[in-house]
């Protein structure tokens, strides 16, 4: 008998080769778009080898049995999953436009290079966003408020932006994981079970702290070391020239406060940024007429519809200053809806890819060996920071990299009796901290959007997402602070290779 038309036949599970192949283009064709166009490559051909690269996932996938139908909802359900991330993206970019347009980053940046020295200027960087994503517990929202601040004041003090946005990551990722506000830090204990968020958080201190004080001895040794460019401009005459611009005033730091007071509340990010930014607006109109007059630039037109166009004008296309000085228009002509598209399409790009990969089984075909062989402590912890490194570079997003060897190693870790926060720690370690060091993921494409720097060029210079990695692995194969507990039932011999439990795939 044959089955029914309407009933769909069982797709066949996917060979490595299957798996490899998608893999295989998709490096390929980024490898080709980044010679070809070097740091132009996000502007657009990054896209388009993403997406070519998942349509040849798809191809090997309808070979195997999938449906198109399926496929089609796989990839629509990868990319919905990016909806609030790509909403928070779109809010920020507002928040960036009212915020040059009411005075406040600039009036960041004038107070941060009266109290900074350049010496010192990437340590701070690094530690007040530090401060500050664990306030908010949010590296992108530390990176798209202050973290713009502080790329815009480095050149006036003779300073890298590359280098401060390095550092503004390092900080940034810092806080966002050590503070129970942040999403990854609630989601990753919750997947492997059986430690609280408290616990997790203690745990990661272990591998954190060590990496950050690094990190910290780094910047402080290259602002120690590198010279202030011979361009930059003194303190004192900076801070004229923003004055002349801008009327810097304490209550331009209105928006800011607001920002961390609906994020101490716990108010969604999206609204939170949104409200901040639609706020910044309308302060601009009674802190910076001459800013929002000239903005708008429309004689005759009264001071209301100057500043209802100002907030839609910046929160749409982006805050353009026109004041002639061609310093403050370059460090303030930014922001706006409109400027964040291209990683809106990135990030598409990515996750459609990365849908399709795991709805055809080639993400479980490619890490179940890796868990198979995973023969001591050492080499299972190790083979999860590999896999969360790499899920970052091959799916291209955050949550696919915490999320599966969240949910695959956890069995693996019980047999061998680690403690559930070895695996937890390890995942944050190399999942979390490594997604903004990859132009095409999602969160390397945001930090290039709002810190405007290549991924690749800050990616050397971001220290501690480079060292908390290398501190994890490192722990495991000397043995220094490996909790272990009871193992389970059914523990493999060391001598043997852990298999994954197949059906553990809920999340809890």
């Amino acid at each position: 008998m044959t089955a029914p038309a309407d009933e769909e036949a069982t797709p066949r599970p996917p060979t490595l080769l299957d798996a490899l192949a998608p893999i295989v283009v998709l490096v390929t064709l980024l490898t080709l778009t980044i010679v070809l166009f070097g740091i132009d490559a996000a502007n657009g051909p990054l896209q388009v080898a993403l997406l070519t690269s998942a349509m040849f996932a798809g191809l090997v996938a309808l070979k195997n049995g999938y449906t198109s139908a399926r496929l089609r909802d796989a990839a629509v359900g990868g990319v919905s999953s990016a909806m609030g991330a790509i909403f928070i993206l779109l809010a920020v970019g507002a928040l960036i436009g009212t915020w040059n347009l009411a005075g406040t980053i600039p009036t960041v940046v004038s107070y941060g290079i009266a109290l900074l020295r350049p010496g010192i200027f990437y340590l701070a960087v690094a530690l007040i966003c530090a401060v500050v994503g664990m306030v908010t517990g949010s590296s992108w929202t530390t990176a798209g408020t202050l973290g713009v601040a502080f790329v815009g004041m480095a050149p006036i003090l003779g300073m890298s932006t590359t280098i401060a946005a390095g550092a503004v990551i390092s900080g940034a990722y810092v806080g966002d994981k050590m503070t129970p506000l942040s999403e990854t830090t609630i989601l990753v204990p919750s997947l492997v079970g059986g430690v609280t968020v408290n616990e997790h958080i203690k745990g990661m201190m272990t591998t954190v702290i060590p990496a950050f004080v690094l990190a910290l001895v780094g910047y402080l040794a290259v602002g120690l070391v590198v010279d202030p460019s011979s361009s930059a401009v003194g303190v004192d005459q900076a801070r004229d020239v923003l004055a002349d611009v801008y009327s810097i005033s304490p209550i331009n730091l209105l928006p800011l406060l607001l920002l961390i007071v609906f994020s101490i509340r716990q108010v969604p990010p999206f609204l939170a940024i949104m409200a901040a930014a639609i706020f910044s607006g309308i302060l601009a109109s009674f802190t910076q007429p001459d800013v929002v007059k000239a903005f708008v630039d429309e004689p005759g037109q009264g001071a209301v519809l100057n500043g209802i166009e100002a907030v839609y004008g910046s929160m749409a296309n982006g805050f353009v200053s026109t004041s002639g000085n061609a310093t403050i228009d370059d460090l303030f002509s930014r922001g706006g809806m409109a400027s964040m598209l291209s990683t809106v399409w990135l990030i598409l790009g990515a996750l459609s890819f990365a849908a399709i990969m795991e709805e055809a089984g080639f993400l479980d075909r490619l890490i179940a060996p890796v868990v198979r062989r995973a023969r001591s402590d050492a080499t299972l912890i190790a083979s999860v920071a590999g896999t969360s490194a790499g899920l970052n570079v091959v799916a291209g997003d955050q949550y696919v990299a915490v999320v599966l060897p969240a949910r695959m190693f956890r069995t693996a870790f019980a047999r061998r009796g680690l403690a559930p926060r070895m695996l937890s720690r390890t995942v944050e370690d190399t999942g979390t901290v490594t997604s903004p060091l990859v132009p095409w993921n999602s969160c390397g494409a945001y930090m290039t959007g709002v810190l405007g720097v290549p991924t690749m060029s800050y990616l050397p210079w971001a220290f501690f997402n480079l060292l908390n990695p290398l501190v994890a692995v490192a722990f495991a194969f000397t043995g220094f602070r490996i909790e272990h507990t009871e193992p389970a039932e059914g523990d493999t011999p060391p001598e043997q290779p852990l298999v994954a439990s197949g059906g553990d795939q809920h999340v809890e």
